[in-house]
Parts: structure tokens; C-alpha cells; sequence
């Protein structure tokens, strides 16, 4: 059977690439640092395929017909989109996809009973993806992705319970649906604390950013479902904190293991918050 192999998170921020250099270098050391932990992680882990969770900016989807999740079969994936590529600086970078697992995740997915939308076309990527697949070498490492967009932004979107369950199910199609002995790997990309174009446009929570890490680190998945709700991530920045529902939903599909919080950095030119963490997949989760 099929089995994840690695599972990690990190922030995406437009500005990690086309603004790195202008930022303090206490932050440049922290983004560098972690950064270039996710890039030895993943090579490490002699993948076969990485499962890359992002939330879609409304570049994918009409908003009057909008999935909950919507999945890339493109057998390469190409970025920036043409749009966003003076925006983001960071080059144009092509990856390859696995089309035969994409489509397995994609009728998993339906038949477990998550809203779930594909297309073979090539996906329009911002930060997205851009960022990780860039900041950690993704590229160059030859692993190919299979990219699952997240609706956060148009309500009704499913919130932490509903998405620990779909990383739940994923776990579970990986397990039974997946070609056996395929190495998964997970990558939930998105937040921390920013509000894009609302009226806190430039601040950052850092109180709940390092609350958010500090539940992490400490492992209790209950209780990260009990206060990460809607709500509070709202409050700590309309509109883009939400995309940490991400992480939630791999949480889901790993269980509760040790998390390693690999760095945490705010500056206000980036826009958000900026942290990394990655899971301990080499023993079993704890009550399963």
C-alpha cells in the first residue's frame, strides 16, 4: 500500500521571493533556514509524487460555481501564471505532475463525498504554489506534484472539523487507492496572520501566529480544532489567514505526531506572517 512519507507546512507570501533581500536579515536568516530544511526534507524522503494543499485566490474558479477543492492533472505544471509574473519575480519554473495519481485523488475524493473539481489544463498559479516550489528547490528536485487548490475565500467553504475529515479521507484513498509502495509526500501551503487589500492590510498578528505554532508544537489536535475555528482566523486577518485550514486538513491525514516548528518571522513589507513546520512520519501516530 501506498504511504505518506513526509508532511510539512509553510507560508507562502508573494514577497518571500521578489522582496527577500530588502528584508531585515534576522528575517532573511530565519526564511533561508527554514526554507532550506523543507528542501532537504524533500529530497530526503525520495518521493514518488508530492501532494501540494493551497488555497486557490479566485484565479481558478467563478465565484458563483465554486468547488471546495479543485485538482491539477496537467502532466506538467508551469508557473507563474502569465498575470502574476512582474508581481512575484521569481522566474518561470516547470514541474511535472502525475496525472494517473491526480485522477485517483480526484475520484477518491468524490466517492468519499468531498466537493471536489479537476482539470487537465494547466492551473493559473500565484503564490500559491510559486513560492514553495521555488523557495525549496521543488523544481530542480524533479519530484513531481500533484496540486489540490482549497476554496477559503467564498462562502459556505469547509471549515477545521470539515477539513481534518477530508485529510482524513485522503489519508485513507492514499492507503487503498494509490499504487502500492508509492512514497506520498504532503505540503500544505498558506498564511499565517495577513489581511491582502483589507483595511489591516500591512499588520501582522504575531500573538496568533506564535499561539497557532505553539498548538502545533504541542500536538493536541483536539484542541487545535476546539480554537483554530473561522472565527478566529478571521480576527487575526480577514481573507488570508483562513488558508491555514490547509495545515489542517494534512494534520488530519497524519494523525497526531511530532511537530517540528522550523521558524517564525514577521515583517510588514511581506504582508504576513511567515512560519514552517514539519511532522515526525517515521512512527506511528499517537491513539491510532
Amino acid at each position: 500500500m501506498a504511504h505518506i512519507s513526509l508532511a510539512v507546512a509553510a507560508s507562502h507570501a508573494p514577497g518571500l521571493v521578489g522582496m527577500f533581500e530588502q528584508a531585515p536579515l534576522a528575517a532573511q536568516r530565519v526564511v533561508s533556514s527554514a526554507y532550506g530544511s523543507l528542501e532537504r526534507q524533500i529530497r530526503a524522503a525520495d518521493l514518488d509524487v508530492l501532494i501540494m494543499v493551497a488555497n486557490d485566490h479566485m484565479a481558478n474558479n467563478r465565484i458563483r460555481s465554486y468547488p471546495d477543492f479543485i485538482v491539477g492533472m496537467a502532466p506538467e505544471h508551469r508557473g507563474p501564471a502569465e498575470f502574476f509574473k512582474d508581481w512575484l519575480a521569481c522566474g518561470d519554473y516547470t514541474v511535472p505532475g502525475r496525472p494517473d495519481i491526480a485522477e485517483r485523488i480526484l475520484n477518491g475524493l468524490n466517492q468519499r463525498g468531498v466537493r471536489v473539481s479537476a482539470t487537465r489544463d494547466n492551473l493559473h498559479f500565484d503564490d500559491n504554489i510559486s513560492v514553495p516550489v521555488v523557495k525549496t528547490g521543488i523544481e530542480a528536485s524533479g519530484v513531481p506534484i500533484v496540486p489540490i487548490l482549497q476554496n477559503v475565500t467564498v462562502p459556505p467553504f469547509p471549515d477545521q472539523h470539515r477539513c481534518y475529515e477530508i485529510g482524513r479521507h485522503l489519508a485513507d484513498l492514499i492507503e487503498h487507492d494509490l499504487p502500492p509502495d508509492l512514497r506520498v509526500g504532503l505540503f500544505a501551503t498558506g498564511g499565517m496572520s495577513h489581511e491582502p487589500g483589507g483595511v489591516r492590510d500591512f499588520w501582522i498578528d504575531e500573538d496568533f501566529d506564535n499561539w497557532f505554532l505553539g498548538l502545533l508544537g504541542n500536538g493536541n489536535h483536539d484542541k487545535v480544532l476546539e480554537e483554530v475555528t473561522p472565527q478566529r482566523l478571521a480576527e487575526a486577518g480577514s481573507g488570508g489567514t483562513e488558508e491555514l485550514l490547509s495545515w489542517i486538513l494534512v494534520m488530519g491525514a497524519i494523525g497526531e505526531r511530532h511537530c517540528d516548528v522550523l521558524g517564525y518571522t514577521a515583517w510588514d513589507k511581506w504582508r504576513c506572517g511567515i512560519g514552517a513546520v514539519s511532522w515526525d512520519m517515521t512512527s506511528a501516530p499517537a491513539g491510532r
